[in-house]
Protein backbone atom coordinates (compact mmCIF):
# COMPACT_ATOMS: atom_id res chain seq x y z
CA UNK A 1 0.00 0.00 0.00
CA UNK A 2 1.04 3.59 -0.75
CA UNK A 3 0.16 6.93 -0.50
CA UNK A 4 -3.44 7.05 1.19
CA UNK A 5 -5.55 4.56 2.25
CA UNK A 6 -9.24 4.16 2.83
CA UNK A 7 -11.15 1.74 5.55
CA UNK A 8 -14.65 1.92 4.58
CA UNK A 9 -16.83 0.20 7.48
CA UNK A 10 -20.55 -1.22 7.21
CA UNK A 11 -21.02 1.59 10.22
CA UNK A 12 -19.36 4.64 7.39
CA UNK A 13 -16.43 4.91 9.53
CA UNK A 14 -13.18 5.92 8.16
CA UNK A 15 -9.35 5.91 8.56
CA UNK A 16 -6.93 6.91 6.26
CA UNK A 17 -3.27 6.75 6.62
CA UNK A 18 0.07 8.15 5.29
CA UNK A 19 2.74 5.69 4.27
CA UNK A 20 4.95 8.83 3.97
CA UNK A 21 4.52 10.82 7.05
CA UNK A 22 3.49 7.56 8.99
CA UNK A 23 0.56 9.30 10.59
CA UNK A 24 -2.78 7.92 10.53
CA UNK A 25 -6.01 10.09 11.05
CA UNK A 26 -9.13 8.24 12.74
CA UNK A 27 -12.67 9.51 11.77
CA UNK A 28 -15.63 8.36 14.09
CA UNK A 29 -14.87 7.65 17.72
CA UNK A 30 -16.84 4.18 16.63
CA UNK A 31 -14.30 2.89 15.11
CA UNK A 32 -12.65 0.27 16.63
CA UNK A 33 -9.31 -1.09 17.34
CA UNK A 34 -9.59 -4.78 15.55
CA UNK A 35 -10.99 -2.53 12.41
CA UNK A 36 -7.67 -0.59 12.18
CA UNK A 37 -5.27 -3.43 13.24
CA UNK A 38 -6.63 -5.69 10.35
CA UNK A 39 -6.43 -3.24 7.93
CA UNK A 40 -3.02 -1.62 8.28
CA UNK A 41 0.56 -3.22 8.97
CA UNK A 42 1.59 -0.35 11.18
CA UNK A 43 -0.01 -0.74 14.38
CA UNK A 44 0.08 2.82 16.36
CA UNK A 45 -2.39 1.87 19.42
CA UNK A 46 -1.87 0.56 22.33
CA UNK A 47 -3.57 -2.39 22.82
CA UNK A 48 -5.99 -3.59 26.25
CA UNK A 49 -7.70 -6.99 26.67
CA UNK A 50 -11.92 -6.23 26.45
CA UNK A 51 -10.91 -2.76 24.50
CA UNK A 52 -10.28 -3.84 21.05
CA UNK A 53 -13.69 -5.09 19.38
CA UNK A 54 -16.05 -3.70 21.44
CA UNK A 55 -14.36 -0.04 22.66
CA UNK A 56 -13.97 2.58 20.13
CA UNK A 57 -10.80 4.18 19.73
CA UNK A 58 -12.44 7.21 20.96
CA UNK A 59 -12.96 5.57 24.71
CA UNK A 60 -9.45 3.96 24.60
CA UNK A 61 -7.47 7.49 23.44
CA UNK A 62 -9.36 9.81 25.74
CA UNK A 63 -8.21 8.06 28.80
CA UNK A 64 -4.84 7.01 28.26
CA UNK A 65 -4.82 4.10 26.48
CA UNK A 66 -2.76 1.05 28.09
CA UNK A 67 -1.96 -2.77 26.11
CA UNK A 68 1.29 -4.57 24.35
CA UNK A 69 2.82 -2.02 23.35
CA UNK A 70 3.02 0.40 26.34
CA UNK A 71 6.71 -0.15 26.97
CA UNK A 72 7.93 0.14 23.89
CA UNK A 73 6.24 2.96 22.50
CA UNK A 74 4.15 4.76 25.80
CA UNK A 75 0.67 4.98 26.25
CA UNK A 76 -1.59 5.81 23.25
CA UNK A 77 -2.08 9.09 24.13
CA UNK A 78 2.04 9.56 23.71
CA UNK A 79 1.39 8.89 20.10
CA UNK A 80 -1.76 11.71 19.70
CA UNK A 81 -1.05 14.94 18.05
CA UNK A 82 -4.19 16.24 16.97
CA UNK A 83 -7.70 16.26 17.70
CA UNK A 84 -11.20 17.63 16.07
CA UNK A 85 -13.62 18.08 18.43
CA UNK A 86 -17.15 19.97 19.10
CA UNK A 87 -17.77 21.70 22.38
CA UNK A 88 -20.56 22.47 24.00
CA UNK A 89 -21.47 25.42 23.19
CA UNK A 90 -21.49 23.54 19.32
CA UNK A 91 -17.96 25.23 18.14
CA UNK A 92 -15.98 22.81 16.20
CA UNK A 93 -12.40 22.92 16.95
CA UNK A 94 -8.89 21.59 16.69
CA UNK A 95 -6.56 20.93 19.31
CA UNK A 96 -3.00 19.83 18.92
CA UNK A 97 0.29 21.25 20.23
CA UNK A 98 0.17 25.02 19.00
CA UNK A 99 -3.64 25.70 18.78
CA UNK A 100 -5.93 25.01 21.36
CA UNK A 101 -2.97 23.55 23.39
CA UNK A 102 -4.31 23.64 26.76
CA UNK A 103 -7.72 21.59 25.51
CA UNK A 104 -4.59 19.09 23.66
CA UNK A 105 -3.24 18.70 27.01
CA UNK A 106 -6.62 18.26 29.02
CA UNK A 107 -7.63 15.52 26.60
CA UNK A 108 -4.51 13.16 27.06
CA UNK A 109 -6.15 11.46 29.80
CA UNK A 110 -8.56 13.99 30.61
CA UNK A 111 -11.36 11.31 29.41
CA UNK A 112 -14.60 12.52 27.35
CA UNK A 113 -14.79 15.97 29.47
CA UNK A 114 -14.09 18.58 27.09
CA UNK A 115 -15.89 17.33 24.23
CA UNK A 116 -17.14 14.98 21.50
CA UNK A 117 -14.15 14.22 19.74
CA UNK A 118 -14.84 13.58 16.02
CA UNK A 119 -11.57 12.90 14.31
CA UNK A 120 -7.84 11.97 15.79
CA UNK A 121 -4.42 11.86 13.89
CA UNK A 122 -1.57 9.80 15.37
CA UNK A 123 1.90 9.20 14.72
CA UNK A 124 2.21 5.72 13.42
CA UNK A 125 4.16 3.09 14.81
CA UNK A 126 5.77 -0.20 12.86
CA UNK A 127 5.07 -3.17 14.40
CA UNK A 128 4.87 -6.07 12.75
CA UNK A 129 2.56 -7.72 11.21
CA UNK A 130 3.37 -10.89 12.72
CA UNK A 131 4.95 -10.68 16.13
CA UNK A 132 5.90 -13.57 18.53
CA UNK A 133 3.30 -13.44 21.22
CA UNK A 134 0.66 -15.03 23.06
CA UNK A 135 -0.78 -16.59 26.67
CA UNK A 136 0.84 -19.02 28.49
CA UNK A 137 -0.79 -20.95 31.67
CA UNK A 138 0.58 -22.38 34.76
CA UNK A 139 -0.99 -24.09 37.48
CA UNK A 140 -1.34 -22.30 40.42
CA UNK A 141 1.06 -24.17 42.68
CA UNK A 142 3.44 -22.20 40.42
CA UNK A 143 1.52 -18.61 40.43
CA UNK A 144 3.57 -17.09 43.28
CA UNK A 145 7.29 -18.07 42.03
CA UNK A 146 6.02 -17.02 37.99
CA UNK A 147 4.32 -13.80 39.59
CA UNK A 148 7.61 -12.72 40.91
CA UNK A 149 9.56 -13.30 37.64
CA UNK A 150 7.36 -11.90 35.35
CA UNK A 151 7.97 -8.70 37.83
CA UNK A 152 11.50 -8.97 37.79
CA UNK A 153 11.88 -9.48 34.11
CA UNK A 154 9.01 -6.61 33.04
CA UNK A 155 10.86 -4.00 34.72
CA UNK A 156 14.53 -4.64 33.43
CA UNK A 157 13.89 -6.28 30.13
CA UNK A 158 14.63 -4.73 26.94
CA UNK A 159 11.13 -2.49 26.38
CA UNK A 160 10.09 -5.05 22.83
CA UNK A 161 9.04 -8.02 25.36
CA UNK A 162 5.95 -6.88 26.76
CA UNK A 163 3.16 -9.43 28.77
CA UNK A 164 0.17 -8.81 30.80
CA UNK A 165 0.38 -11.20 33.68
CA UNK A 166 -3.57 -12.41 35.18
CA UNK A 167 -5.32 -15.14 37.63
CA UNK A 168 -8.27 -16.88 35.02
CA UNK A 169 -10.48 -19.85 35.28
CA UNK A 170 -9.73 -22.08 32.49
CA UNK A 171 -12.95 -21.73 29.47
CA UNK A 172 -14.49 -25.11 29.02
CA UNK A 173 -14.05 -24.56 25.57
CA UNK A 174 -12.42 -26.56 22.38
CA UNK A 175 -9.37 -24.07 21.55
CA UNK A 176 -8.06 -25.54 25.38
CA UNK A 177 -7.16 -28.88 26.37
CA UNK A 178 -10.05 -30.51 28.34
CA UNK A 179 -8.01 -31.93 31.45
CA UNK A 180 -7.79 -28.16 32.74
CA UNK A 181 -10.78 -27.23 31.81
CA UNK A 182 -12.30 -25.34 34.86
CA UNK A 183 -8.48 -25.42 36.38
CA UNK A 184 -7.49 -21.99 37.81
CA UNK A 185 -4.40 -20.32 36.57
CA UNK A 186 -1.91 -18.08 35.92
CA UNK A 187 -1.58 -16.63 32.74
CA UNK A 188 1.09 -14.03 31.01
CA UNK A 189 -0.21 -13.04 27.97
CA UNK A 190 2.94 -11.89 26.04
CA UNK A 191 3.93 -10.01 23.05
CA UNK A 192 7.59 -9.56 21.65
CA UNK A 193 7.94 -7.21 18.61
CA UNK A 194 11.92 -7.89 18.31
CA UNK A 195 13.76 -10.35 15.95
CA UNK A 196 11.75 -13.69 15.51
CA UNK A 197 14.39 -15.51 15.02
CA UNK A 198 15.69 -15.08 18.07
CA UNK A 199 12.34 -15.32 20.32
CA UNK A 200 12.72 -18.65 20.92
CA UNK A 201 16.13 -17.85 22.99
CA UNK A 202 14.10 -14.78 24.70
CA UNK A 203 11.52 -17.31 25.63
CA UNK A 204 13.82 -20.27 26.99
CA UNK A 205 14.13 -19.14 30.58
CA UNK A 206 10.47 -17.89 31.21
CA UNK A 207 9.46 -21.57 30.11
CA UNK A 208 12.15 -22.29 32.48
CA UNK A 209 10.89 -20.96 35.56
CA UNK A 210 8.22 -24.02 36.14
CA UNK A 211 6.69 -25.97 34.08
CA UNK A 212 3.21 -24.44 32.01
CA UNK A 213 0.29 -26.27 31.51
CA UNK A 214 -0.61 -24.70 28.09
CA UNK A 215 1.67 -22.60 26.17
CA UNK A 216 0.38 -20.88 23.39
CA UNK A 217 2.91 -18.64 22.87
CA UNK A 218 4.48 -18.17 19.35
CA UNK A 219 4.58 -16.40 15.71
CA UNK A 220 1.29 -14.61 15.45
CA UNK A 221 -0.19 -12.09 13.59
CA UNK A 222 -0.75 -8.79 15.73
CA UNK A 223 -4.65 -8.56 14.76
CA UNK A 224 -5.09 -12.39 16.05
CA UNK A 225 -3.50 -10.88 18.91
CA UNK A 226 -5.47 -8.78 19.65
CA UNK A 227 -8.56 -10.33 19.07
CA UNK A 228 -7.55 -13.36 20.61
CA UNK A 229 -9.71 -13.30 23.57
CA UNK A 230 -12.66 -11.71 22.29
CA UNK A 231 -15.16 -14.59 21.59
CA UNK A 232 -14.35 -15.89 25.52
CA UNK A 233 -16.04 -12.35 26.71
CA UNK A 234 -19.40 -11.75 24.41
CA UNK A 235 -21.47 -8.70 25.00
CA UNK A 236 -24.04 -9.17 27.86
CA UNK A 237 -22.01 -10.32 30.83
CA UNK A 238 -22.01 -8.74 34.01
CA UNK A 239 -19.32 -6.65 34.83
CA UNK A 240 -18.08 -4.71 38.41
CA UNK A 241 -14.73 -3.34 38.09
CA UNK A 242 -12.01 -2.50 40.62
CA UNK A 243 -8.61 -0.41 39.87
CA UNK A 244 -5.64 0.85 41.05
CA UNK A 245 -2.11 1.59 39.81
CA UNK A 246 0.45 0.18 41.33
CA UNK A 247 4.66 0.89 41.47
CA UNK A 248 6.03 -1.57 43.80
CA UNK A 249 4.37 -5.42 43.35
CA UNK A 250 5.49 -6.46 46.87
CA UNK A 251 6.26 -10.41 48.08
CA UNK A 252 2.94 -9.68 50.44
CA UNK A 253 0.65 -8.07 47.69
CA UNK A 254 1.22 -11.14 45.82
CA UNK A 255 0.24 -13.23 48.79
CA UNK A 256 -2.69 -11.56 48.88
CA UNK A 257 -3.36 -11.68 45.37
CA UNK A 258 -2.92 -15.56 45.37
CA UNK A 259 -5.28 -15.78 48.32
CA UNK A 260 -7.85 -13.73 45.88
CA UNK A 261 -7.04 -15.99 43.06
CA UNK A 262 -7.51 -18.88 44.60
CA UNK A 263 -11.54 -17.31 45.24
CA UNK A 264 -12.18 -16.52 41.24
CA UNK A 265 -16.27 -16.48 41.46
CA UNK A 266 -17.03 -17.37 37.49
CA UNK A 267 -15.10 -18.46 34.84
CA UNK A 268 -15.00 -14.72 33.35
CA UNK A 269 -13.64 -13.41 36.83
CA UNK A 270 -10.26 -11.68 36.60
CA UNK A 271 -7.33 -10.00 38.01
CA UNK A 272 -4.82 -8.19 35.24
CA UNK A 273 -1.81 -6.29 35.68
CA UNK A 274 -0.71 -4.38 32.90
CA UNK A 275 3.23 -2.61 32.44
CA UNK A 276 2.83 0.54 32.34
CA UNK A 277 7.02 1.38 32.39
CA UNK A 278 9.42 1.98 29.77
CA UNK A 279 8.71 4.46 26.96
CA UNK A 280 5.16 5.43 29.21
CA UNK A 281 7.32 6.61 31.81
CA UNK A 282 9.92 8.61 29.62
CA UNK A 283 6.72 11.55 29.68
CA UNK A 284 6.75 14.20 32.57
CA UNK A 285 3.54 13.45 35.09
CA UNK A 286 2.46 17.07 33.87
CA UNK A 287 3.14 16.78 30.32
CA UNK A 288 -0.57 15.21 29.75
CA UNK A 289 -3.34 14.49 32.08
CA UNK A 290 -2.46 11.19 32.90
CA UNK A 291 -0.32 11.60 36.35
CA UNK A 292 0.82 8.33 37.35
CA UNK A 293 4.13 8.34 34.88
CA UNK A 294 6.06 6.81 37.60
CA UNK A 295 3.96 3.87 38.07
CA UNK A 296 4.72 0.29 36.93
CA UNK A 297 1.05 -1.53 36.52
CA UNK A 298 -2.03 -1.11 36.00
CA UNK A 299 -4.31 -3.15 38.01
CA UNK A 300 -7.69 -4.15 37.45
CA UNK A 301 -9.72 -6.73 39.12
CA UNK A 302 -12.90 -7.86 37.49
CA UNK A 303 -16.31 -9.83 38.62
CA UNK A 304 -18.15 -10.88 35.74
CA UNK A 305 -20.77 -13.01 35.13
CA UNK A 306 -23.77 -13.95 32.66
CA UNK A 307 -25.92 -14.11 34.95
CA UNK A 308 -27.19 -11.07 36.78
CA UNK A 309 -28.08 -13.20 40.13
CA UNK A 310 -24.70 -13.83 40.65
CA UNK A 311 -23.76 -10.57 40.37
CA UNK A 312 -23.75 -10.32 44.59
CA UNK A 313 -21.09 -13.09 44.94
CA UNK A 314 -19.12 -11.46 41.67
CA UNK A 315 -19.09 -7.78 42.86
CA UNK A 316 -18.02 -8.91 46.82
CA UNK A 317 -15.18 -10.56 45.58
CA UNK A 318 -14.17 -7.90 43.79
CA UNK A 319 -14.54 -5.23 46.35
CA UNK A 320 -12.85 -7.10 48.78
CA UNK A 321 -10.18 -8.74 46.73
CA UNK A 322 -9.58 -4.66 45.85
CA UNK A 323 -9.83 -3.20 49.62
CA UNK A 324 -7.16 -5.67 50.80
CA UNK A 325 -4.69 -4.55 47.98
CA UNK A 326 -5.29 -1.06 47.96
CA UNK A 327 -2.74 -0.54 50.40
CA UNK A 328 -0.14 -1.78 48.50
CA UNK A 329 -0.96 0.45 45.73
CA UNK A 330 -0.02 3.85 44.30
CA UNK A 331 -3.35 5.58 45.18
CA UNK A 332 -5.11 6.77 41.87
CA UNK A 333 -6.87 4.07 39.09
CA UNK A 334 -6.68 4.04 35.50
CA UNK A 335 -9.60 5.73 34.79
CA UNK A 336 -11.08 3.38 31.78
CA UNK A 337 -10.59 0.62 34.35
CA UNK A 338 -13.14 2.32 37.16
CA UNK A 339 -16.46 2.41 37.94
CA UNK A 340 -18.98 5.51 39.57
CA UNK A 341 -16.36 5.31 42.52
CA UNK A 342 -16.89 9.15 43.68
CA UNK A 343 -14.82 12.49 43.13
CA UNK A 344 -12.23 11.70 45.66
CA UNK A 345 -11.29 8.84 43.80
CA UNK A 346 -11.38 10.95 40.23
CA UNK A 347 -9.03 13.36 42.00
CA UNK A 348 -6.80 10.98 43.40
CA UNK A 349 -6.47 9.55 39.42
CA UNK A 350 -5.11 12.78 38.21
CA UNK A 351 -3.29 14.16 41.36
CA UNK A 352 -1.90 17.67 40.83
CA UNK A 353 -2.91 17.82 37.46
CA UNK A 354 -6.65 18.20 38.78
CA UNK A 355 -6.61 21.81 39.56
CA UNK A 356 -5.66 22.41 35.92
CA UNK A 357 -7.94 20.21 34.11
CA UNK A 358 -10.44 21.74 36.52
CA UNK A 359 -9.68 25.31 34.57
CA UNK A 360 -9.65 23.49 31.24
CA UNK A 361 -13.70 22.22 31.99
CA UNK A 362 -14.71 25.87 33.29
CA UNK A 363 -13.05 27.48 30.07
CA UNK A 364 -14.73 24.60 27.31
CA UNK A 365 -17.59 22.75 29.12
CA UNK A 366 -18.18 25.84 32.36
CA UNK A 367 -21.98 23.80 32.69
CA UNK A 368 -20.48 20.43 32.93
CA UNK A 369 -22.73 19.22 29.87
CA UNK A 370 -19.99 16.32 29.29
CA UNK A 371 -20.44 14.96 32.81
CA UNK A 372 -21.24 11.01 32.17
CA UNK A 373 -17.78 9.73 32.74
CA UNK A 374 -14.83 9.66 35.54
CA UNK A 375 -16.17 13.97 35.85
CA UNK A 376 -13.68 16.74 36.42
CA UNK A 377 -16.21 19.20 37.79
CA UNK A 378 -15.93 22.61 36.56
CA UNK A 379 -13.24 25.32 38.43
CA UNK A 380 -15.31 27.72 40.26
CA UNK A 381 -13.15 31.36 39.96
Amino acid sequence: MTGAAMLQTPASEKARLSRYSKRKQVNRIALTMSMLAMSFGLFWLCWILFETVRLGVGGLTLGGGVGYLTRQYGLTIDSLLEVEMVLADGRFVVANATENADLFWAVRGGGGNFGVVTAFLFRGRPVGPTVYGGPIFWPMEHAAEVMRFWRDLILSDPEHLNGWFGFHTVPPVDMFPAEHHLKKMAVITWCYTGDLDGAAQVFAPIRAVAPPAIDFAGPIPMPVLQSLFDGLYPAGLQWYWNADFVTDLSDEAIALHLEYAEQLPSVHSTMHLYPINGAAQRVGQNDTAWSFREANFAQVIVGVDPDPANNARTIAWSKEYWRRLHPHSAGGAYVNMMMDEGQERVMASYRDNYPRLAQVKAKYDPHNLFRVNQNIRPARN
